[in-house]
């Protein structure tokens, strides 16, 4: 998922990237090869504090591998179709805290 940032005077506005789509971009950009596992993930992914909201919440990478029930991918869509759910649970999580609430109502 993303969302856009909010505008500001003339220039285009950036995307945020969040949940599935920051771990993509954090994967294509890593030495990952498939098939692989979730201990090579960590260890190939430069930053493992992967966004789960526009509004700056973040889960490590481990602990949502942690959440399903296999640790071998043979491909990266493989690996984020089963994370995907993790990711959007993890987001209504951080959402609903009081934390994440105050931190909606705050400009970015």
């Amino acid at each position: 998922m993303a969302a856009r940032a909010p505008p500001s005077d003339t220039s285009d506005p950036d995307v945020i990237e969040f949940g599935i789509a920051a771990l993509a971009a954090r994967l294509d950009d890593a030495p990952v090869e498939f098939p692989t596992t979730g201990r090579r993930l960590c260890e190939a992914v430069d930053d493992t504090a992967i966004p789960v909201d526009g509004s700056g919440n973040t889960v490590e990478l481990a602990e949502v591998l942690d959440r399903i029930p296999q640790d071998e991918f043979t491909s990266q869509s493989e690996l984020l179709d089963m994370l995907h759910p993790v990711f959007e649970e993890q987001r209504k999580q951080a959402g609903q805290s009081v934390f994440g609430r105050l931190r909606a109502l705050l400009p970015v």
